[in-house]
């Protein structure tokens, strides 16, 4: 990623940086931005701006952009309920989050805020390094949510011949459908109400939905329905072993834990915030010792 540096960095090393979102007090974002900005002498101070500490909502984001404009704030992070939501008071989108209608990271530089995805290539690190070489022929994307909408364009730019989404919304899943179709091929994805009837030759599972986290525990469809010739990639790391991975590898499945993706968000919004390459073996140590420790949420 190739994101130039904020000015204040030339000036003093030090950085404002923060995480809009609501129930974030768990994140683990701001300790590997701060651990990884001190690695490479930069003195960062990572502010959490939780919705629901302040009683707010995402009705308040004119008001926080506008006040990390004044103090300035190099960049931030954006989670759940405001992902969408941002995007109208940003002067500029990136590509990735353009196409995906979401914004992850907005960077603050020449008095002007853009917005960033980096959902998608978040997942895609992690899944490249956990399961190189997998067949992805045909896959199933359990959840079309924020992180599932974002990972469904990963997969298919990754080559995925034919994606099935499958949501209990399923408008939200057709509108994703139709979109994926427009940009990448038609036919390339399609809907599946029924997960039994979606797994049917399918190669790989990607899960993307709050099941199996600490405060959702459980499995997000039949144990039944794994066996060894299906890969299954996991979103959630609070835990980083859920019950699904725990089902997935009795069953002889190949596996791709959440942890993946949450390194490689952190990894692409670094870049983008200090035009600073990452060490993406450092971060993923940090954030393992963390999980470990006290473990997190899902941002």
């Amino acid at each position: 990623m190739t994101a130039s540096s904020p000015a204040d960095l030339d000036r003093s090393n030090a950085l404002l940086l923060g995480l809009i979102g609501a129930g974030i007090q768990q994140s683990l974002t701001p300790a590997m931005q701060e651990r990884e900005a001190a690695a490479q002498g930069l003195r960062a101070h990572y502010q959490l701006i939780d919705l629901d500490r302040a009683g707010g909502s995402a009705e308040a984001l004119p008001m926080l952009l506008q006040a990390a404009r004044l103090m300035g704030f190099a960049g931030l992070n954006i989670t759940y309920p405001c992902k969408q939501a941002v995007i109208p008071l940003l002067d500029d989108l990136s590509d990735e989050a353009r196409a995906m209608g979401a914004v992850n990271t907005v960077v603050f530089r020449d008095g002007r805020a853009i917005g960033h995805n980096t959902d998608g290539l978040g997942w895609a690190w992690g899944f490249t390094r956990a399961l190189p070489g997998a067949d992805l022929s045909r896959v199933v994307l359990l959840g079309t949510g924020g992180a599932g909408s974002a990972i469904a364009h990963a997969v298919l730019r990754l080559g995925c011949g034919h994606l099935v989404l499958v949501d209990t919304d399923a408008a939200r899943a057709g509108a994703l459908a139709e979109r994926l179709c427009e940009l990448y091929g038609a036919g390339r994805a399609s809907v599946q109400t029924d997960v039994a009837a979606a797994l049917v030759g399918a190669r790989g599972l990607v899960h993307a939905t709050p099941t199996g986290m600490a405060k959702l525990p459980g499995l997000p469809l039949p144990a039944a329905l794994l066996h060894p010739g299906l890969w299954v990639a996991e979103v959630v790391y609070f835990p980083l072993e859920t019950e699904l991975l725990k089902a997935a590898r009795a069953a002889g499945c190949p596996v791709s834990d959440g942890g993946g993706m949450a390194v490689g968000q952190a990894i692409g919004a670094f870049e983008l915030f200090t035009g600073r390459q990452a060490d993406e073996a450092r971060v993923r140590r940090h954030f393992l010792e963390m999980v470990a420790q006290r473990g997190g949420i899902t941002d």
